[in-house]
């Protein structure tokens, strides 16, 4: 194959997911934006946003990895069979490692803000919106990590160039999205 042919199917293949990555970057850019009374209403919310958004691409590009990984050696067949157990334990392991480090952005984002004398909610707030944030974006970042890779391979398309742009992407999204949630459902719980 040549090396012209080479740079044509790559970006054939990852210009269209680069494009749906610029606009979700910018539909989350708007949801944040929309945000501007839980941010008031709920001090040190801001903090968090850079740090739950990192990590949602972290953890959950690191599952896309495991997958595409598993998909090229042949451990697992492209299909959503949850029953197979290196797919489960990639997503338990995914699962685990995104809600615990909300958890932990919380309590170092708390502790950074008692340190240098900032507002802030309490810590009870801020575990409680970075918890139900973990939870639910998890759930929704493994199902479109499993369904991207899995659809991608199935139909030619190399998992890897697939599930960097899309776990970014949706990671933003639903990050912001689900922080926004969370951050309603803790105020009408009365925190803040």
């Amino acid at each position: 194959m040549s090396i012209r042919t080479t740079a044509a199917e790559a970006y054939r293949e990852a210009l269209p997911v680069v494009a749906v990555s610029a606009v979700g970057g910018l539909f989350a850019g708007v949801v944040l934006g929309g945000m501007e009374a839980e941010l008031s209403q709920v001090p040190g919310l801001l903090l968090l946003v850079p740090a739950l958004l990192a990590t949602r691409g972290n953890v959950y590009g690191s599952l896309g990895a495991r997958l595409a990984s598993a998909l090229h050696q042949g451990l697992v067949e492209p299909r959503f069979d949850f029953a197979d157990r290196r797919t489960r334990a990639a997503i338990a392991a995914a699962m685990a490692n995104g809600v615990l480090v909300s958890v932990f952005a919380a309590l170092s984002g708390f502790g950074l803000l008692v340190a240098l004398g900032r507002n802030h909610a309490s810590l009870a707030t801020l575990v409680a919106v970075a918890f139900i944030a973990g939870v639910i974006s998890g759930v929704l970042l493994t199902l479109a990590v499993v369904g991207v890779v899995f659809i991608g391979h199935r139909r030619g398309i190399n998992p890897d160039t697939l599930a960097g742009p899309v776990v970014t992407t949706t990671g933003d999204v639903v990050g912001i999205a689900t922080m926004l949630f969370a951050a309603r459902v803790v105020l009408a719980l009365g925190g803040g």
